[in-house]
């Protein structure tokens, strides 16, 4: 035990330029590589995770990208059918206003409901 205090004691005097020469030297003698393994487990939970968050994706923001100047009106109007309950200045300075989001946390078939009567109204629409 002694003889590892020591050996941490002598490497806790290396410079950083010294040590990673020594991971170097270490690597070269025993043929691995320090980084690899780090790499390789970083990457496997991330690619992993992301697989199961894409296909269980079933809520989606409906936003208006862009809307023409010679369609506001039709897409306000279709603004106050998608989502009800919105005043007339509300959805006139949602539309002026755009890219803003006018859905949050919909479900599929609202989502394409909405997208339908919005795009046939005049307006570019992203959903997320």
């Amino acid at each position: 035990m002694a003889d590892i205090t020591n050996l941490v004691e002598e490497l806790s005097k290396l410079t950083v330029l010294e040590a990673a020469d020594l991971v170097k030297q270490l690597e070269a003698k025993w043929g691995v590589s320090a980084a690899a393994p780090v790499a390789a487990a970083a990457a496997a939970p991330a690619a992993g995770a992301a697989a199961p968050a894409a296909a269980a994706k079933d809520t989606f923001d409906v936003i208006i990208a862009s809307v023409p100047a010679d369609k506001k009106i039709s897409v306000i109007k279709a603004v106050r059918e998608v989502k009800a309950g919105l005043g007339l200045a509300e959805a006139k300075a949602l539309v002026e206003g755009a890219p803003k989001t006018l859905l949050e946390g919909a479900n599929k078939a609202d989502t394409d409901a909405a997208k339908k009567k919005l795009e046939d109204a005049g307006a570019k629409v992203e959903i997320k």
